[in-house]
């Protein structure tokens, strides 16, 4: 069933969930734009950890980058993933979306490194990476599962890199972070089906 009660066709799907994934990319663009345009005064809005003020900060810091070279590094990725969650309906996928990167911004407050300041999309990706490389398992949906055995296989190496310490200048914590809530997403909409299929 479809967001609003009515019965989607697969074309309504993909076309809503790549309308919504383009926009969101080209939003990525734009605010970069911005970012430079204003001599990057939007960079203030990654996260400082562990200052109080800074929390505000966690969920904007998903969406400002720093500098275009960082912007198109995620681009690809987040728009390939993000489309692919989103064909599962645009609600489950704004959840998903909202709970990793609350969960990724709050972690990389509390553990990140003292005086540093993270911001991009890639905890994001990193969460619908997880979300779509086990979601399809533990729903025990074939065409799921085979969505996340093609996606572990196009960036699983990319993956396993970002999550190496040894990487300079790239936030190793907000990546695992984000990682861990995305499956942790996909186990709990499992949950959430099993609840409804018991109270059906």
């Amino acid at each position: 069933m479809s967001d609003s009660g009515l019965e989607w066709s697969r074309g309504d799907r993909a076309k809503a969930a790549a309308t919504l994934m383009v926009g969101w990319v080209a939003l990525l663009w734009l605010l970069e734009v911005v970012d430079v345009l204003s001599g990057h005064a939007l960079d203030g809005l990654g996260i400082t950890p562990r200052e109080p003020s800074e929390l505000v900060d966690v969920v904007p810091a998903a969406f400002i980058h720093f500098g275009f070279a960082h912007v198109a590094a995620n681009s690809v990725p987040l728009l390939v993933m993000g489309f692919l969650a989103a064909l599962g309906g645009i609600r489950r996928f704004a959840v998903v979306c909202l709970v990793v990167i609350v969960a990724d911004g709050l972690g990389v407050w509390l553990v990140a490194p003292a005086h540093s300041n993270t911001a991009g999309a890639s905890g994001l990706i990193f969460g619908l990476f997880g979300f779509l490389l086990v979601s399809g398992f533990v729903e025990r949906r074939p065409l799921g599962v085979v969505v996340g055995l093609l996606v572990g296989a196009v960036w699983g190496g990319s993956i396993l890199l970002g999550l190496s310490p040894l990487q300079t200048g790239v936030s190793w914590q907000g990546h695992l972070i984000g990682l861990a809530a995305g499956v942790a997403a996909a186990f709990w909409f499992r949950r959430r089906a099993d609840h409804r299929a018991v109270q059906g």
